[in-house]
């Protein structure tokens, strides 16, 4: 396969990866988030430093469960490939609903994921992912924040 191919076809399966964590967060298993992060990811969420895929799915869990739902859309991403090591960042913006939460049912979170990547054996995986905050919006009661 020429470069230019393997190119392309790397910057769709790494664009492809954030999709998939969206996804897997909204709609499970979360378990499967093993298709997207190396088993000894990291990851600084919003400031929290987490160490492992199976934090990472807690998290994911303790956060989105109590919800009613949540909808998680990622855009823009832009990808620079070196080798087996690459960068992705894209926008994001998270949209979480609790039904019957005083002071309204909606939360949402903008901002945007900077990752570091490698190629395994079975295709790009996340190494590092940066949640880095925006702006939000709504009942911050939601998410159970105040």
């Amino acid at each position: 396969m020429n470069d230019a191919l393997q190119e392309i076809r790397d910057r769709e399966e790494i664009i492809g990866l954030t999709i998939a964590y969206a996804w897997l967060l909204d709609h499970g298993p979360r378990e499967r988030l093993d298709t997207v992060f190396v088993e000894d990811v990291t990851g600084n969420y919003r400031g929290v430093r987490v160490e492992g895929l199976q934090t990472i799915i807690e998290m994911c869990n303790q956060a989105l469960d109590p919800l009613t739902s949540s909808q998680h859309l990622v855009s823009n991403q832009q990808v620079e490939i070196n080798g087996d090591t690459a960068t992705c960042r894209c926008y994001l913006q998270a949209q979480h609903t609790l039904e019957g939460t005083e002071g309204g049912d909606n939360y949402i979170v903008a901002g945007r994921y900077e990752d570091e990547l490698i190629r395994t054996p079975d295709g790009w995986r996340i190494t590092h992912r940066a949640l880095i905050g925006d702006w939000t919006d709504g009942n911050p009661k939601v998410r159970g924040l105040s």
